[in-house]
């Protein structure tokens, strides 16, 4: 009885896998390079009236033009940036006036 039993839980573990792969392999995904398939005139003209349909929406956003999303966080009347110094460099040029080292 308990061979019985393990055989048709192993049998009810494996079928669902076996169809399964069985559905995928039937069905046909394009490869890279195949042609495409030419499109019915209805499905051109459903595609034609989404496009249509998208460029009406483009039409209505209104222009907001440019936001400064951190606008509220700074002040205007933070510190200002403190002035650079200018560094001074001396050149040694090999003259008259330099010591040998």
């Amino acid at each position: 009885m308990r061979v019985l039993l393990a055989a048709t839980v192993i049998a009810a573990l494996v079928t669902p896998a076996v169809t399964t792969t069985a559905l995928a392999q039937q069905k046909h995904m394009q490869e890279y390079g195949e042609a495409d398939k030419d499109k019915t005139a209805s499905e051109k003209a459903v595609d034609k009236a989404a496009s249509d349909a998208y460029q009406r929406s483009l039409g209505s956003i209104p222009d907001k033009g440019p936001q400064d999303p951190w606008g509220t966080v700074r002040s205007n009347d933070g510190p200002k940036p403190a002035p650079t110094k200018t560094a001074k460099t001396k050149t040694k040029t090999g003259g008259a006036d330099a010591k040998p080292q």
